[in-house]
């Protein structure tokens, strides 16, 4: 690094590095996420596209994971479509080689992209963004005495610190946060901006629906929502980059801001857990417990994990965006 780079930078290059060389789901790995965790996840995000898709006249559609892990939510969605006769083509948003192979060894018959740029244009797309917003740059505007800076990230003696930068206009400041008190933090990020308004075009000119999952908030709001996690455990970002996973609380309201000026329409955010009760966990869970009766705690503390305020009930929400001619999606009505 030859100098000062802005936030958004690190978190690019650190990110791009850390998951060329790793799988980090899972109890070995790094964080576990929804799909891991059960599979009632992924069969009930498949219903929810399954129901969309029967109340929208069954179109051929294509199936579309950003950022889909080790494929789970994708296997598990399918077989839940199946059932009701919808099996779409998989196409996956991926760059990491380590995760494609896992991808790939569940969902053989899928189609890689780098970006969304390349996806099919020829038909109605159903996108699911499950923990993906988390991990793309971003960039942090922080008040220093009476102006804003934008964070930047410094190597000295190979040590990473994060460092103010130049003073920036008022401008670029939402207004009633610019009287914020020393030592505030804004978080912005036009990567996440940016893919939502391609998804949120596509949706409007080519019809479906996209389902955005993550942790996060209703902004913009001031706070550092910066962090790094290493074997499950939270750690410091600006040490070991390429080695930690970074990521950031989404601003909901900023990703509906940009997805609603295509042309879209906006359901939520709603928490994880009403969410995932409005389809049906509860039944799910207990048909799971009486189908094998000797896991029927796993099953439960499962849902639990998955639901509750206390776990990822709430801090988790749910954000549909669907193109004007396809009907309200399930759990939003």
């Amino acid at each position: 690094m030859a100098g000062p780079i802005p936030l958004s930078q690190y978190i690019a290059a650190a990110n791009a590095e850390y998951y060329a060389h790793r799988d980090p789901l899972g109890s070995a790995g790094d964080f576990t996420t929804a799909p891991e965790i059960s599979q009632m996840f992924g069969e009930l995000i498949g219903l929810w596209a399954a129901d969309l898709w029967q109340r929208a006249g069954r179109p051929e559609v294509v199936w579309v994971e950003l950022g889909p892990g080790r494929g789970t939510l994708t296997a598990d969605a399918l077989r839940a479509m199946a059932q009701v006769g919808l099996t779409p083509p998989v196409h996956f948003v991926e760059t990491s080689p380590v995760l494609r192979a896992a991808q790939k060894a569940v969902v053989p018959d899928a189609h890689w992209h780098d970006d969304v740029a390349t996806l099919p244009d020829d038909r109605p797309l159903i996108v699911v963004a499950n923990e993906f917003f988390d991990a793309l740059p971003i960039r942090q505007l922080v008040r220093a005495g009476d102006a804003w800076r934008e964070r930047m990230v410094a190597c000295q003696d190979l040590l990473f610190l994060p460092i103010a930068g130049k003073d920036l206009p008022d401008s670029i400041i939402p207004e009633h946060l610019r009287g914020a008190a020393p030592g505030s933090v804004i978080e912005t990020s036009p990567a996440s901006v940016g893919i939502a308004r391609a998804v949120a075009g596509r949706l409007v000119r080519q019809g479906g629906a996209a389902l955005v999952i993550d942790y996060g908030y209703e902004g913009p709001a001031v706070g550092d929502t910066l962090q790094a996690v290493s074997g499950h455990r939270f750690a410091n970002p600006f040490e070991e980059p390429g080695n930690r996973d970074l990521t950031a609380h989404v601003d909901f309201a900023t990703l509906a801001g940009a997805a609603g000026v295509e042309g879209v329409r906006v359901e939520g955010p709603v928490g994880q857990g009403a969410f995932l009760t409005a389809l049906g966990i509860e039944p799910r869970a207990a048909a799971l417990a009486r189908a094998t009766p000797d896991r029927a705690e796993a099953f439960a503390a499962d849902r639990a994990r998955l639901v509750e305020g206390d776990q990822m009930g709430d801090l988790f929400k749910a954000m549909a965006w669907t193109s004007p001619d396809w009907p309200t999606p399930a759990g939003f009505l």
